[in-house]
């Protein structure tokens, strides 16, 4: 037993939630002396939640998107613009950007982007499958929404250079999105406009290499 906790299953129920992001150990300790408070219903409950979540959550055979079936609400939805596709980092950015209510086409989530110093590289991501996407034919515009980070560029630079060959549009959400910023933190205004007022990639590319 630790000299730190009272008990053993105490610190390693602790330990466990301490590895979550953003979690520290004293909030993990604030967290696990809540659930210790409340009735075996609820506590099952979440317990239940999290393990169903692992074990049937399924990822859309189309967009990559975290959904209850094989084909997601979003791409199953007929009134939704499939000409065109909105590429973003992860599931956070796809509930962002719905949340402005601005945007009615379909998404690819790449579940990454390319980041050399952590190992990543395009095989790691959805790349070729947003590349077959757009073989189909049906894609006309491709909308470019990752973080105005140097690795989010550097991905989308590669993209632009793989979708070269098709006749697609290439976009690029505009830079109301200050550099540096994560998608995801970006208010649901600013973020909106910057889908609406979204610019080709090239002559971004362009300006910004000036």
């Amino acid at each position: 037993m630790s000299s730190h906790y009272p008990s053993y299953l105490l610190e390693n129920a602790v330990n466990e939630f301490a590895k979550l992001p953003g979690i520290g150990r004293k909030t993990a300790l604030r967290l696990v002396l809540h659930l210790l408070r409340q009735d075996d219903v609820s506590l099952e409950n979440f317990a239940s939640a999290i393990a169903t979540l692992k074990h049937d959550v399924k990822y859309c055979s189309c967009c990559h998107n975290i959904s209850d079936s094989e084909v997601c609400a979003i791409c199953s939805d007929k009134s939704r613009d499939a000409s065109t596709v909105c590429v973003v980092e992860n599931i956070k950015e796809v509930m962002a950007i719905e949340n402005t209510v601005q945007f009615r086409g379909l998404y690819h989530v790449l579940g990454g982007i390319i980041s050399p110093i952590d190992g990543i590289g395009p095989s790691d991501i959805e790349i070729s499958s947003l590349v077959d996407r757009v073989k189909s034919g049906e894609v006309t515009e491709v909308i470019l929404a990752l973080s105005a980070t140097m690795e989010g560029d550097t991905t989308n630079f590669y993209i632009y250079r793989k979708l070269q060959p098709y006749n697609v549009k290439v976009s690029i959400i505009a830079r109301g999105v200050a550099i540096g910023d994560e998608i995801e933190y970006a208010d649901e205004i600013t973020l909106g406009r910057s889908i609406i007022n979204r610019t080709p990639f090239d002559e971004s590319y362009k300006t910004v290499s000036k």
